[in-house]
Formats: structure tokens, C-alpha cells, sequence
């Protein structure tokens, strides 16, 4: 699923079967293990690697206040968190929701403030607060929402949170979601009470559902689709639940160029893998991530300005903003990031562009913090990550550089392969040995160093046979015993 605004990509969603999507789901848990020092605890809920449960995340505190965006687990924790020895113990039995996804060798976080979401509400079954969402910036329908769930909702029976969606539903609406909601609620611990942990006792409504009831509104011009079963569902649901929003929907019936391609998503998507971004102007950006954090460093490029450099400076500074507030939800970059902007004499230029870049991560849907410019130059943010980025999700690590996006030269791999062969020469083992290797590192020592072989030959008196192999890695090499033909790279190559 692609999201567009203003005729370009912000985002990318993918759901696959093999890599199904886990936030959202309930878990009946047992608690494996309780850690004092780390406040946490790790509760088996089935999966290969067990939740992970912050003393934050246990209990709903009287002191908490709502995030009051348009999702329940966007929730302020508590400052004031409770000790987590005092409330679990291992072998304890408890329900959970996914809130992260598993990351890299991370198992995912869950949390026990349980948040059902619905169309226009978010129920917490544990929290005992009404909340709005900021979106909703009338007072007066604010204080209508607040009066609707106060007079709905049974009393001691959890917390509620308005989402943008309900702004403009009668007090009739919202009942029959508040009513859905409490009876969904019901039956999850029912679920959980006949269930034995680990048990998965309630799944998040699938990826397409769950951004049609998120965030399909009022706001989004257009939903175009390319499947008649699914788009068919899509019509069904919004008939039940916002009518005015079916003629919105499109099917896209053209045989020829795909959805993606007409739209030029699937170019976007391809681009996705560049470290470098251009910027319209002729500056560009360079996005480097790494196992702690995330590095951004802005460029002015081509891009020369008229006759003012603080302006020409200040102007690449705010286009990258712009194109950083995209590229993080696009790439779906979560964690710590460090932008290095260019740097600006001016204090009410950086003053500027903090607000800017402000501005623009504002329109994200996950929770982000923006610090101002710091003495370096630099401006530091955080990302909520719930998921693995984008590029983690469509990638896997080049099996020649390990990641690292860096081989070893010719020259450098020749050197190795020239140790490696002393100690062949030194076990006294072998008489006659063949050398595989990648044919670009064939080529440089057939060119560069033509007496290699010779050299080697005389000094280990071992008869050496060259052989280029494009199914080796550029820097490495195999070298294989004769004539039994058995590898003995392993046994001499350096460790």
C-alpha cells in the first residue's frame, strides 16, 4: 500500500504472508523471568523470542495523560513507573499487547495497557481517563466528545479516546462503536480465561482494514485499488461504517501498466536503496544507518545560490528538511537520527529551521521528538520505531560485504592469498594446490603482479594453479588440495 499527499510518495506499506505483521495482537502470556535492575520483564506469548515488558508498560497510572493522537499505543508512559517486582513474578499468567515488532535480535514489546482500536475510539480497558485527539482543535466539539463518553461509558470500565474521525458523529454512532468495543472487550477475556498461556487470544485486523479504519477520512481525496475481491471488502466495510466515503473508493481496472507504475510509485520504491537523495535545487542529502543510530548529513551540491551564501545556505537547509521529514516516513526509519545541516552564522536561521523541520514531522503518524540546533551544527531527533525500517523489510545483507558496504581491494586480497600460501609452504603438506578467485582479482595479478605465481612457486615449492571463478566474492579466495580436490582454505587462510 503506497500513501501520496500532494502528488508524492510519503509512504510505502507491505504486507506479506511470510512476514506477518504482529502489532496490534493480544497475547495471553506467562511471565519467564523478572529483572529488578532492568525494571523489565520477559513474558512467553508463543513466538520464537519472548515480549518484553517495561515497568512503564505494566499499569496505568493515575499521573498518565493521553498523547491524544489516533493511536492508543501513542499514550505518554508514566514518569513515575511502579516496581516491577512488586506487581509480577515468574509463572505469573497475563494478557499483553504487541506494541513493537521484533527487530533485528530484539524480541518485540509488549505492553499490559491494553488498547482496542476502533473507527472513531480507542478503548483502554485499563486506563480510566477520556482523552481527544489533538487533531480536533475545536474546543466546543472537544467538550461534546468529552460529554458523550461520559454519559455512554459504565462507570470504572476503563478509558476512552475520541480520534479524529469522531468529530463530526452523533451521540447514536458513537454508541454502537463504544458498545462494539465493550463487547469485543468481553469476549478477548473470556478468550484469555479459557485460553492456556501462551495463547494468541485477539489479532490485529489486517494490514488493509486496519489503514482504511485508521486513516481513511474525509481528508484523503482518493483510495484506488487493484483487486476487485479487495476492493469489493473495502466497499462493505465503509458502507457499515462511514457511507459518504464509498465513492472515494476506484477500482483500477487497466490491464497494461500496473497501479504502481502509473503512478511512478514503483520508481520511488527503487530508490528507496540510495544513500543519496537529490534535493531540487542541485544540493542533496546522504543517509547513512547503523546498528545505534541514524546519520543524515545535508550537501549543498551544484547549488551556488546568486550573490548571498547565508541564503543560498539557509534555503538548501530548508529543502532538506522537508525531504528528511519525507524520507524518514517513507523509509520508515525509527530510533535515534542525527542530522548534520549545513552550517548557519544566524541564530534566527536556525531558529528557522528547527520550526521547519518541525512542521514537516509533524504530518508524521508515528510519535517523533525534535531537539533544536546544538552548538555543532546539528539537530537531533527520535523516530518511534514499531516495525523494522522499510529498507530491512525489502533487504537482506550483501553476502560480499557482510553490510559493512565495503570489500577488500585486489591488491589487498592478492596479500592474503600470499600469506595463506606461506603457510601451506611452512606445513609442508601439500605439493600441488589450485587457487580460485574472483576474475577481477585474477585479472590484477595477471596484469600488475605477472611474477605472483612464480614468486610463490619458488618460495613454497608448491606447484600453484590460477583459476577465476565468478561465483567467489571479490575478496576472497578457495584454495584447493590436488589432485584429491579437497578445500583446505580454512586450514590456512588468516584468521
Amino acid at each position: 500500500m503506497a500513501i501520496l499527499e500532494d502528488d508524492r510518495l510519503v509512504e510505502v506499506l507491505i504486507d506479506r504472508p511470510e512476514m506477518e505483521r504482529i502489532v496490534g495482537n493480544i497475547y495471553y502470556g506467562r511471565v519467564e523471568a523478572v529483572l529488578p535492575g532492568m525494571q523489565a520483564a520477559f513474558v512467553d506469548i508463543g513466538l520464537e523470542k519472548s515480549g518484553f515488558l517495561h515497568a512503564s508498560d505494566l499499569i496505568e497510572q493515575e499521573e498518565v495523560e493521553f498523547d491524544e493522537e489516533d493511536n492508543g499505543n501513542n499514550r505518554r508512559p508514566s514518569r513515575r513507573a511502579p516496581s516491577i517486582q512488586d506487581h509480577l513474578s515468574r509463572g505469573q499468567d497475563i494478557l499483553v499487547q504487541v506494541t513493537k515488532e521484533p527487530i533485528s535480535t530484539k524480541g518485540c514489546r509488549v505492553t499490559a495497557q491494553i488498547s482496542i482500536p476502533g473507527r472513531f475510539l480507542v478503548y483502554l480497558p485499563s486506563a480510566s481517563r477520556i482523552g481527544v485527539s489533538r487533531k480536533i482543535e475545536s474546543q466546543e466539539a472537544r467538550a461534546r466528545l468529552r460529554k458523550i463518553i461520559r454519559d455512554l461509558l459504565p462507570q470504572d470500565s476503563g478509558g476512552v479516546i475520541c480520534r479524529t474521525a469522531a468529530e463530526d458523529q452523533t451521540k447514536d454512532q458513537i454508541h454502537r462503536e463504544l458498545k462494539s468495543l465493550l463487547s469485543l472487550w468481553s469476549r478477548i477475556e473470556k478468550k484469555a480465561a479459557e485460553s492456556q498461556p501462551p495463547a494468541l487470544v485477539q489479532k490485529e485486523a489486517s494490514l488493509t482494514r486496519g489503514i482504511i479504519r485508521d486513516l481513511f477520512s474525509s481528508e484523503v481525496d482518493s483510495l484506488h485499488v487493484d483487486s476487485e475481491e479487495l476492493y469489493r471488502e473495502i466497499q462493505k466495510y465503509l458502507k457499515q461504517v462511514a457511507p459518504d466515503l464509498v465513492k472515494r473508493v476506484h477500482l483500477y481496472r487497466d490491464k497494461g501498466d500496473s497501479l504502481f507504475d502509473k503512478t511512478g510509485v514503483e520508481v520511488e520504491i527503487e530508490h528507496l536503496f540510495n544513500t543519496r537523495v537529490e534535493l531540487p535545487t542541485g544540493g542533496y542529502i546522504i543517509i547513512e544507518q547503523t546498528e545505534a543510530l541514524v546519520s543524515i548529513d545535508v550537501n549543498t551540491g551544484s547549488y551556488t545560490g546568486k550573490k548571498d551564501p547565508d541564503k543560498t545556505i539557509l534555503k538548501t537547509n530548508l529543502e532538506a528538511a522537508l525531504e528528511v521529514a519525507r524520507q524518514l516516513r517513507l523509509r520508515d526509519i525509527g530510533g535515534i537520527i542525527v542530522i548534520d545541516f549545513i552550517d548557519m552564522e544566524h541564530q534566527n536561521h536556525r531558529e528557522k529551521l528547527f520550526h521547519e523541520l518541525r512542521a514537516h514531522v509533524a504530518r508524521d503518524r508515528a510519535r517523533t521528538r525534535v531537539y533544536r540546533v546544538s552548538e555543532l551544527g546539528l539537530i537531533q531527533m527520535t523516530r518511534q520505531r514499531v516495525r523494522p525500517g522499510l529498507v530491512d523489510s525489502m533487504s537482506t545483507k550483501c553476502s560480499g560485504c557482510g553490510g559493512t558496504g565495503w570489500v577488500f581491494r585486489p591488491e589487498v586480497v592478492a596479500r592474503h592469498l600470499d600469506r595463506s600460501l606461506r603457510r601451506v609452504a611452512s606445513e609442508e603438506k601439500e605439493r600441488r594446490v589450485m587457487v580460485r578467485l574472483h576474475p577481477e582479482v585474477a585479472l590484477y595479478l595477471l596484469e600488475d603482479e605477472p611474477d605472483f605465481v612464480e614468486h610463490v612457486r619458488a618460495r613454497a615449492k608448491v606447484e600453484i594453479e590460477i583459476r577465476d571463478d565468478p561465483t567467489i566474492a571479490i575478496d576472497e579466495f578457495r584454495i584447493v588440495s590436488q589432485p584429491a580436490g579437497r578445500d583446505v582454505t580454512e586450514k590456512y587462510a588468516a584468521a
